[in-house]
């Protein structure tokens, strides 16, 4: 997701399958029988700005993304490692990991009375993956028989068979189609909500450990109050007594709150503390891995940055930059250098891969490239990131840029947006002429996730409009293994093709840094980075 969702111990592929084959795992978190939050103990947590109406399946950044996960329940959930939890699935089997039979909780209800059932599911997957409907999360859906991209198609692949069961048919066997099921374009929705859906996503309806606190829960630009949802029966109940999620224009503010007491949680401190944050706030500071890896987009519709002359500029850009020393003098060491495209706490990940030396600092060949490059075309203007500032972006642009002014000779500068809502309309619309900062916080844990979504041909994230054939045949092979080790041999080849394309100019990989007040106890950071908000305690 649009640098949305972490893992600390990753589970296997391989485990994972093997955990939905025989029926998805219901160890982990032990579920609960019921919200049991004090409702007088509303949780302060940071946010922004959803992009779009809280729809599941056209909800792809964080800021919305943190609220879908709170009012929705999928058939399964992620635990704190990020191993997946049977929520409103009883049990979900295969014998061929391409035919599956889904059976469902009985009894289950949306906050409006509505049934919790198997259309429910069968039929938001429908909406989501049809052409004409254009969500974002369409292609989650691309492996279930019928789909299509280029003409609106039913997916022929799901079948409800009674109120509590629904049957999946696959294309061909996916390695990693079990991971996928806790993410939220996977989550169900209420029959009411087909009436109008723009209006639901304004004021959505869900099943999960929270619910709108009232019709005009949702303070646009301002704030987003959630509460517990007491008829909520998964391992996710509430221990508050609800949200109130605070959009921050800047990491700054959103800090200050915390120390002087009016911030509960914070997933994000502002870099311009990391000197500091530790001392702050003693054992209340989080710092730990998280699947999320940092970029920025150079899209090929820029002059002078596509076909040969622009693959050699790339190149140049990349080896231009010091990833070392803004990890260690900005990020105070809460970053690591990218080597590749994924993540290190994702299972098959490798820093061996074929072209990463495209990824080190080496300003002498950097300039012997761009020099290269000159003699196919003179370079012209001013090579400009895009980046929203509401998010604690300037420091690094203007490190990386200062970089390749220095190494390369060129102007170059950042180009700032006042929030990230704005950024991703422009990137949506393709209306932004620069290159733009970019990253991706994991919607389950498999290499795939961080593959697929932003490199594909035409899929959903693919904001810079790249397309290799060679690079879309080999994510096909990976994603028809039935064995881990093959699927990720695959995804190694892959990204050996991006070394050479360079779509997008890796940077680095991200811990959560955050922390939490005085007020607040039980604050634990989830695989994705995100707090396990149920788990939060106030005192």
């Amino acid at each position: 997701m649009k640098i949305r969702r972490i893992g600390i111990g990753a589970i296997a592929l391989a485990a994972a399958s093997a955990l939905v084959l025989s029926g998805c795992a219901t160890g982990g978190d032990t579920p609960s029988t019921s919200s049991s939050g004090d409702s007088s103990a509303i949780v302060s947590t940071n946010g922004s700005e959803p992009q779009n109406p809280l729809i599941p399946t056209n909800t792809t950044e964080t800021g919305g993304g943190k609220i879908v996960d709170a009012l929705f329940a999928g058939l399964v959930y992620y635990d704190e490692k990020g191993a997946p939890v049977n929520d409103v699935a009883e049990s979900i089997e295969s014998t061929d990991a391409q035919n599956y039979t889904v059976k469902i909780k009985s009894g289950l209800k949306f906050t409006n009375g509505d049934p919790v059932d198997a259309a429910s599911f069968v039929d938001a997957w429908q909406y989501g993956a049809l052409l004409s409907n254009a969500q974002g999360s369409s292609y989650f859906f691309a492996d279930i028989e019928g789909y299509s991209d280029s003409a609106d198609s039913p997916l022929t692949g799901l079948v409800v068979v009674d109120d509590t069961t629904f049957t999946i048919k696959l294309s061909t066997p996916q390695s990693d189609f079990p991971l996928r099921l806790g993410y939220s374009a996977f989550y169900p929705l209420p029959k009411s909500a087909y009436a109008d859906m723009k209006a639901f996503g304004e004021n959505p309806i869900g099943n999960g450990p929270y619910k709108f606190a009232s019709d005009t829960a949702w303070q646009h630009n301002v704030q987003v109050d959630l509460v517990a949802n007491p008829d909520y029966t998964g391992g996710r109940a509430a221990k508050n007594g609800g949200l109130k999620i605070v959009f921050y224009a800047n990491q700054d503010a959103a800090y200050s709150d915390l120390l002087g007491g009016n911030l509960d949680v914070l997933d994000a401190i502002p870099d311009s503390q990391f000197a500091n944050y530790k001392t702050d706030l003693g054992d209340r500071a989080v710092n730990q891995p998280a699947a999320i890896f940092q970029s920025f987009t150079i899209p090929n519709r820029l002059a002078h940055l596509g076909g040969k002359e622009g693959q050699l500029r790339r190149a140049a850009i990349s080896m231009a930059i010091d990833r070392e020393e803004i990890t260690k003098v900005i990020f105070e060491g809460t970053r690591t250098p990218a080597s590749d495209f994924t993540s290190p706490v994702i299972d098959g990940w490798t820093d061996s891969l074929k072209g990463a030396d495209v990824l080190k600092f080496d300003p002498d060949e950097a300039k012997k490239l761009w020099a290269e490059a000159d003699k196919i075309s003179p370079w012209e203007g001013s090579f400009q990131i895009g980046y929203n500032s509401d998010g604690g972006h300037a420091g690094w642009v203007d490190a990386v840029t200062q970089g390749l002014k220095n190494n390369l000779g060129i102007d170059a500068t950042g180009a700032p947006y006042p929030t990230f809502k704005e950024l991703l309309t422009d990137e949506d619309n393709r209306t932004i002429q620069t290159a733009f900062r970019s990253g991706w916080q994991a919607d389950y844990p498999g290499l795939f996730n961080f593959l697929s979504p932003l490199y594909q041909t035409g899929a959903g994230s693919n904001y810079g409009d790249y397309s290799n054939p060679d690079f879309d045949a080999l994510l096909k092979k990976g994603a028809s293994e039935t064995d881990a080790d093959a699927a990720n041999k695959d995804y190694e080849a892959a990204q050996e093709i991006l070394l050479t394309d360079l779509p997008v100019i890796p940077l680095w990989y991200s811990n959560v840094v955050g922390g939490h007040s005085e007020q607040v106890s039980n604050v634990k950071f989830g695989w994705n980075s995100v707090p396990l908000y149920y788990e939060v305690t106030k005192k």
